[in-house]
């Protein structure tokens, strides 16, 4: 019995079983039982023993395996001694359960004991699987089975080694994967796995692995088995094994394999070797085999074969003509599929697409099958993109270049918009630090997108200079966040840029959106690489600063736009020539240097223009790297080389070049010592005229900006020879002014040489030819050194050089000549033109007797050209605009000039219209009495204020306007009719004020009122009151203004003649009531300045002792009384005070204040401020809304009794409170006026003129009457502050 529970015989050594086997071998169980190890033995032995009674032996071992005490007795005293009929037992029971049975002892007996054990048993099963004795029956496959279990324990990794005829086992393993049995087929393939897995070389050691004598045949076999099965289990071990192969390099063609190495394998079927290699070759199978685990339902399958051929095609032994099989066997259709259906989700993702990296060597055969799958890469990089440092990123966005570059117009348009969105939210999130991106990916990121520059979609009807902006942009700017710089990666960045550069030069580069992109790419360069690389230089490495200076020199050659020339100005205003040589000096290499000179003359090119940049070119690779070099060569004979010419035609250009952006390359002294010794060992050459002539006036420009630079900190030792040459130079016409840029330095040296007076005139007089008045080449601040009227303005406008004298010595000398009126026309543009550009150089003009060579041209000429004339009147009219009054001393030349105007152009006959030319001279003559005012052209303006001519003219026109009558409304400064008799107005309105200031005591002011005989005229310019009021009461706006001042002026003479000599009025009542109807009409005019105008003459003419007296005037007026009433409600309204409004009401404020100052008030004057309308206005006062009006108003409301103890108070607290706010103020005001300066252009109007004389009428108009006046100045307002606290303190008793 083999479990026994009842022991009938006992020794004295212990139990023993029922056959009398001894006690040591009889191991307890539980409850009494025990198993006796000899009789389970001869049990299990036994072939013919009952199934039965095996199984349950079986059963009952694997329980007590469970019981430590018996399982520690088995181990420590009989661990080996059912290693031999357990492993009997297996190989004789076909019981398919018994052989679970014993496998399940074997694993859980090895797995328990010394690994002695599971050694013993892996060389007794190899053993009995290697001999070939139980053929291909079931306990052959129970074998087979059990040494996989075996091999795969993790317990011990070296159980290969005791295999003793690995060579027969392997053998006998191959065979059987001759065998049709799926279940063979698999076990077979799990045990080759798992040898190959723990065997990596053979038995001998000599380094050779153990399957290779099996090579190629077991290849076949394997690929035959995976094409053929149908069972995921046989493929998964197939797969296995292969992978384990491909791994090994073993998983190559036959011819790969070397015969000699499986002589000693006679065993071996070589035919069926041979059978099997006829036909298809290895990689054929292979690939036909592969796509059924492809398109396996079961994952693992499917990432078994997906990883399968990443090793395989990883493999050293993996040829190009393999790959290129595998590739027209439509596996990278598969691997598209598979990448499609996995919904674009790890791991398929990832292996799919590092195997289509692999497949992607097989250029033009993978390029059909890429332009297909396309389509499906893209999806896949909008998914790992979202995936920070995805290990297929770059592989992917390879594939997808490969596509884009190797097949153009393979991708729609579509297509291309989903990966340009894909690529800059790649870009965006790594430039903001949301995600990280190694350097390859970011460099494929970037060929990827210049891939997308250079395709035909994108050159097409697509437009994609935004998102190639965008794209750029963030590429730079992740560039330069990163703190490791990486070089290829900003290599790769520039490239991009240089190729969104250059496409937004392709095809209609004026599209606004590739305007757009050229502008933001420049942009990123000037704020972001342009300092990067200036700060940085010292710390970067050669080949980072030579891509650059590359991309640099990239934009700088499409100079095909404005914005590559304000390019090469940001480069060069950023001290480019001095970082030029600094980076020489850093950098020694050849490439480096010839960068920077190309860079340079491309800077040439683009600033001076016309190719300037080639002596550089030329010379480049003869320069020196350091300036002091430069200046050696320069000072060198130029026949010393044959290079050396071309050399210093460079050095010059370069430092001509870098002294117009005030950059010096060395000390000035060491530039002008050699330069001055080029000019005296070249002299001859120079003499000889065999320099181009370029060349001389760049040469003489540099020296002039030397000898000026020397001027103006330190006296420099110089060559007198040199000098003399350079002004020899000058006055040969072998230096051009027009040719070449020049400092203003430079400029104003030659400006201040008197030897050189003669040419400069000739120059200038060329420059007068060519200039073009459409062009706009007047640059306030010029800083382009270019010569214009700007600059020949401000050198004229100052005292430090001869270019006044120039100009007017130029222009008497073409006066005096016959036949130069071409000439005489151009100078006197450009004279024009620089008197708009800069008015003080008039001054300097007129100093310098412009006035005296106008009057040499008057009596010369006879005839005037109508060009010319209007040429001269423009020069006059700035001159008498622009100059101080002292400077106009030379009174009688002005007569003269003045009287010739004045004869050729006012006509001596009746007309009512006058000439553009003629209005013109009325506006001069108008400066000329408004000049007189200040004590200049006194004997000027009297000739114009008695001359018959302009008397009669002036009345005819007032006469012909005024009999319109309602009719003058229409016409305004728009026509002929209107425009002379603004003309007529103004020329009237400073008539009056030269009369006063000049003949204070020749006129009587009461003529205007009224004469004795109407038809008489007056023996000086004048009109008359009555015919102004006509004029301003039928006139359109413009007339009305200027009327309005007009008889304010007049007005202001009568009242103060009648108010100094006591005089009473001359005219009748009837004249003053008509005048007063129309002044008070306009009171409430829409333009203020009429309105105050005529506010003002009502004011004076009420106080008037003669209309006081015989008419009951201002109580019955009930034009007056609704005046002040509309004031008094307005002001008092609510929310409605503010500045603005305030001046609205300042012509009723103005009438208010006269009928307060009268002696006797209107009686209504006390109902109208009365105590709610005075307490109204207070409420809607602030400090800030006080004017000196509204001061007045109230000191006089004061002194009449009119206000209250209260309100007094309210105005006291509101007075503190406004002269705070000026003091706190005051810092920003305190400036004087300018005086109103206006020059014209050559390409003036009348409307102009009229403007200026409108502004110079309305700024210096008389608007004081007495002592008081309106006046919104700090100083103005602080002194009626004062004056009513001053009257406060008088008459505060008197208040009620």
């Amino acid at each position: 019995m083999y479990w026994c529970s009842d022991v009938d015989d006992v020794d004295d050594d212990g139990f023993s079983c029922s056959q009398g086997h001894r006690s040591s071998l009889n191991l307890q169980t539980h409850e009494g039982a025990s198993i006796c190890l000899v009789c389970f033995s001869n049990l299990l032995s036994n072939p013919l023993s009952p199934t039965v009674h095996v199984s349950y032996a079986l059963s009952m071992l694997s329980r007590s395996l469970s019981i430590p005490l018996f399982l520690q007795s088995l181990l420590k005293f009989h661990p080996h001694f059912l290693v031999s009929p357990l492993v009997a037992a297996l190989s004789s029971f076909h019981d398919e359960p018994i052989a679970a049975q014993l496998t399940h002892l074997v694993l859980a007996l090895s797995a328990s004991a010394d690994p002695s054990v599971c050694r013993e048993f892996v060389a007794r099963v190899s053993d009995r699987v290697s001999s070939g004795a139980l053929g291909w029956t079931s306990p052959q496959l129970h074998m087979l089975h059990c040494l996989g279990a075996l091999l795969n324990c993790e317990k011990d990794n070296d159980l290969h080694a005791h295999i003793k005829d690995m060579c027969s086992l392997i053998s006998v393993l191959v065979t059987g994967l001759h065998l049709p049995s799926e279940e063979i087929r698999g076990e077979v393939l799990f045990v080759l796995y798992k040898l190959s897995v723990l065997q990596s070389t053979s038995a001998e050691g000599d380094g050779s692995d153990m399957l290779i004598p099996f090579c190629p045949q077991i290849l076949y076999l394997l690929v035959d088995v995976l094409m053929k099965t149908q069972n995921d289990d046989v493929r998964l071990n197939c797969i296995a094994l292969l992978t384990m192969l491909a791994r090994r390099h073993l998983l190559r063609e036959e011819c790969a394999y070397d015969t000699s190495n499986m002589s000693s394998y006679e065993g071996f079927n070589s035919k069926e070797t041979e059978e099997g290699t006829k036909g298809t070759s290895l990689v054929n199978l292979f690939a036909e085999a592969i796509k059924g685990p492809l398109l396996s339902s079961d994952s693992k399958v499917q990432i078994g074969a997906l990883d399968l051929l990443f090793h395989y095609l990883s493999s050293v032994s993996t040829s190009g003509y393999q790959i290129r099989v595998l590739v027209e066997e439509n596996i990278a259709d598969y691997l598209f599929e598979i990448l499609r259906l996995s919904e674009y989700k790890d791991p398929a993702v990832k292996m799919c697409l590092q195997v289509l990296g692999h497949l992607s060597t097989a250029e033009e055969t993978f390029k059909l099958r890429l332009v297909v799958g396309i389509s499906t890469l893209i999806p896949a990089l909008r998914y790992v993109a979202e995936v920070p440092f995805h290990p297929v990123q770059c592989e992917t966005l390879k594939l997808i270049y490969e596509c884009i570059s190797g097949c153009p117009g393979s991708v729609s348009t579509s297509q291309l918009e989903e990966l340009i969105q894909v690529l800059i939210r790649m870009l965006r999130k790594h430039s903001d630090g949301d995600m990280g991106m190694i350097p390859e990916t970011f460099i494929m990121v970037c060929s990827v997108f210049v891939a997308l520059i250079r395709s035909p979609s994108c050159n097409g009807a697509l437009d994609l200079s935004k998102p190639i902006e965008e794209a750029t942009t963030h590429a730079i700017l992740a560039c330069l966040s990163v703190s490791e710089r990486n070089i290829n990666q900003i290599l790769q960045c520039l490239y991009l840029l240089k190729e969104a550069y250059a496409y937004s030069h392709d095809g209609n580069s004026i599209n606004s959106s590739k305007l757009e992109l050229r502008s933001g790419i420049l942009d990123l360069c000037r704020s972001h690489l342009l300092p990067w690389l200036v700060l940085g230089i010292n710390e970067m490495e050669e080949d980072i600063a030579l891509g650059l200076l590359e991309t640099f020199h990239s934009i700088l050659l499409l100079h095909s736009s404005t914005n590559t020339t304000e390019f090469a100005e940001t480069l060069i205003s950023s001290g480019w020539f001095s970082f030029s040589y600094e980076c020489l000096g850093l950098f020694t290499g050849d490439s480096m240097k010839n960068r920077i000179y190309l860079l340079l003359s491309s800077l040439m090119d683009s600033l001076l223009q016309d190719d300037s940049g080639q002596p550089i070119r030329e010379a480049a690779l003869h320069l020196p790297r350091d300036p002091i070099d430069l200046l050696f060569l320069l000072g060198q004979r130029s026949t010393n080389s044959l290079d050396l010419p071309s050399c210093q035609y460079a050095v010059l250009l370069i430092m001509y070049s870098s002294s117009l952006y005030d950059e010096r390359l060395a000390d000035e002294k060491l530039i002008l010592a050699s330069l001055e010794q080029y000019i005296l060992l070249n002299r001859v050459d120079f003499l000889n005229q065999t320099t181009n002539n370029l060349i001389v006036t760049r040469l003489v420009n540099l020296y002039s900006l030397l000898r000026g630079l020397g001027n103006m900190s330190y006296q420099i030792h110089y060559s007198r020879e040199a000098e003399e040459i350079i002004f020899q130079f000058i006055n040969n016409d072998e230096w051009d002014l027009l040719s070449a840029r020049i400092h203003k330095v430079s400029l104003k040296w030659l400006f201040q040489q008197e030897n050189i007076v003669n040419s400069l005139c000739h120059q200038i007089l060329k420059f007068c030819r060519s200039y073009n008045l459409e062009e706009a080449d007047i640059v306030i601040g010029n800083n382009n050194q270019t010569i214009n009227v700007q600059t020949l303005a401000e050198l004229v406008s100052t005292e430090d050089n001869y270019g006044a004298r120039l100009f007017v010595c130029l222009l008497a000398h073409l006066l005096e000549e016959e036949g130069q009126e071409h000439d005489i026309i151009c100078v006197l543009n450009v004279m024009a033109t620089m008197v708009h550009v800069c008015p003080a150089a008039c001054e300097q003009l007129s100093l310098h007797g412009i006035a005296k060579t106008i009057r040499t041209w008057c009596h010369l000429s006879n005839t005037f050209s109508k060009t010319t004339y209007t040429c001269i009147l423009i020069l006059v009219f700035n001159t008498l605009g622009s100059v101080h009054p002292e400077t106009l001393s030379a009174d009688q030349i002005w007569v003269a000039v003045t009287m010739k105007m004045m004869e050729y152009s006012i006509p001596s006959k009746k007309v009512d219209i006058l000439s553009e030319e003629s209005l013109f001279v009325i506006g001069i003559i108008s400066l000329i009495l408004h000049r007189s005012t200040t004590k200049a052209l006194e004997e000027t303006s009297k000739a114009i204020l008695f001359n018959t001519c302009i008397i009669s003219m002036v009345n005819t026109v007032v006469c012909a306007s005024s009999s319109k009558g309602p009719a003058l409304v229409d016409h305004d400064e728009g026509t002929s009719t209107g425009e002379t008799l603004i003309f007529v107005l103004l020329l009237h309105y400073f008539a009056v004020k030269s009369l006063h200031a000049i003949l204070p005591e020749f006129v009587d002011w009461q003529n205007f009122l009224v004469s004795t005989n109407p038809s008489e005229p007056l023996a000086f310019i004048g009109i008359r009151c009555h015919d102004l009021c006509r004029l301003l009461h039928f006139g359109s706006p413009v007339i009305k203004i200027v009327a309005s001042y007009s008889l304010l002026e007049l007005f202001n003479r009568i009242s103060d003649q009648i108010n100094s000599n006591n005089e009473e009025l001359k005219c009748t009542i009837g004249y003053l009531m008509s005048t007063r109807s129309i002044l008070e009409g306009l009171v409430f005019y829409n333009d203020l300045r009429v309105a105050t105008n005529c506010s003002l003459c009502l004011t004076m003419l009420l106080g008037w002792e003669k209309l006081r007296k015989e008419t009951n005037l201002l109580d019955e007026s009930s034009w007056c009384r609704l005046i002040i009433e509309e004031m008094t409600v307005s002001l008092a309204a609510p929310a409605l005070a503010s500045q603005s409004f305030l001046n609205s009401q300042r012509p009723a404020v103005l009438i208010a204040i006269a009928l307060l100052k009268l002696r006797k008030s209107p009686q209504w004057m006390r109902s109208v401020f009365d105590n709610s309308s005075i307490s109204g206005m207070l409420e809607n006062l602030t400090a800030s809304d006080l004017s000196s009006e509204i001061l007045i108003l109230f000191r006089e409301l004061l002194k009449s009794n009119f206000l209250s103890t209260e309100q007094i108070a309210t105005i006291n607290q509101m007075l503190q409170e406004c002269r705070k706010r000026v003091y706190s103020n005051n810092a920003q005001e305190g400036l004087p006026n300018e005086p109103i300066k206006k020059v014209l252009s050559a390409s003036y109007d009348m409307g102009d003129i009229c403007e200026y004389l409108i502004d110079l009428m309305t700024s210096d108009a008389y608007i004081n009457t007495g002592s008081w006046g309106f006046h919104t100045d700090s100083k103005k307002l602080l002194e009626e502050i004062e004056l009513f606290f001053s009257t406060l303190t008088v008459d505060g008793d008197s208040c009620r």
